[in-house]
């Protein structure tokens, strides 16, 4: 073993080597175990090691399970965090996500959390430092396995919000998987986000806000013409409500922001109070929008009641 070939691959690895390298590299067993006593190197995981008695970094901790579980890389959430780099901190960063072929068996040590991936060999980043997952394969388990809707949409639009994919790409990856969760659903967030357009959300505002909570039944995608051709999205007729359902996920420019602007003008000459919506309120809080929207619909002069529905809770009717 060469001192410049143990602190190349130290250097490459953020400190963290396995005994498997130590010995390739030509160190003998008890000459790891002296290492050990010494101090020099310190045990993370069984046979692997880092080079410094202090609290792992997380880059360290990551490097740590891919080598223990050699072959193996970053995946899900670990993944979009090594491609986000050391600025970003999260709840799920105290778990490192490691995916390895799936006819493999493995046990690992706590704080890591095994997957395993389908054609896992084609769909990891070799060169990356550590290995991991491509980025649009992780954001689509992550999205696939996350709590709600809402949490999924989130994952979907972040990883398009930071430039580092396209909704295309994503939508490729999707494609590309033969059992997953939330498949349609996904594929039509995407294709949102590609074409700027808020379809979903309309479903979502119609299944998950209006129906089971007993609103009446409105008019959608209804044409205005009073400042050149318009579509609003939801028109309670008779009483003089719009709901303008905004998919937008990034950040709007000053000519969007304006055009939403003219178009709320021109309801309000025409008579019509304008409310606008986003996939929060309609995928994260439906039950909460559903009854205010019927109080809102009620004081305008509806004369029918909102109701709960069998996901709403126990605080029912809402208060405050």
């Amino acid at each position: 073993m060469t001192d410049d070939g143990f602190a190349e691959l130290l250097d490459l690895q953020s400190g963290v080597i396995s005994r498997r390298q130590v010995l390739a590299l030509g160190l003998r067993p008890h000459d790891l175990k002296r290492m050990e006593r010494q101090r020099e190197l310190v045990r993370l995981h069984p046979r692997v090691y880092v080079n410094h008695t202090g609290e792992p970094t997380w880059l360290q901790r990551a490097w740590a399970g891919v080598l223990f579980a050699w072959p193996a890389a970053l995946s899900h959430d670990s993944a979009i965090r090594a491609v986000d780099g050391p600025g970003r901190r999260g709840r799920s960063d105290s778990v490192i996500h490691l995916a390895i072929d799936r006819d493999r068996s493995l046990v690992l040590p706590p704080g890591l959390r095994l997957h395993r991936l389908a054609g896992f060999h084609g769909k990891v980043q070799w060169n990356a430092s550590p290995p991991r997952v491509r980025l649009e394969e992780a954001t689509i388990d992550v999205a696939a396995e996350a709590p709600d809707d809402f949490a999924a949409i989130a994952a979907l639009a972040a990883a398009v919000q930071s430039r580092r994919t396209r909704a295309d790409r994503l939508t490729t990856a999707l494609a590309g998987r033969s059992r997953i969760a939330r498949r349609d659903f996904m594929a039509g967030v995407l294709a949102d986000i590609a074409a700027g357009t808020c379809s979903v959300l309309e479903q979502g505002y119609l299944d998950l806000v209006e129906r089971p909570h007993g609103l009446p039944v409105a008019s959608r995608q209804v044409r205005d013409s009073l400042s050149g051709p318009v579509y609003r999205d939801v028109v309670y007729d008779g009483l003089d409500q719009v709901v303008e359902l905004d998919g937008r996920l990034f950040h709007d420019s000053a000519d969007d922001r304006d055009a939403d602007l003219e178009r709320d003008l021109d309801a309000a000459v025409a008579g019509l109070a304008t409310l606008r919506l986003g996939w929060g309120q309609v995928f994260r809080t439906g039950c909460r929008t559903g009854v205010r929207i019927g109080r809102l619909l009620r004081a305008r002069g509806w004369t029918g009641q909102e109701h709960a529905c069998p996901g709403c809770d126990d605080a029912w009717p809402m208060t405050g």
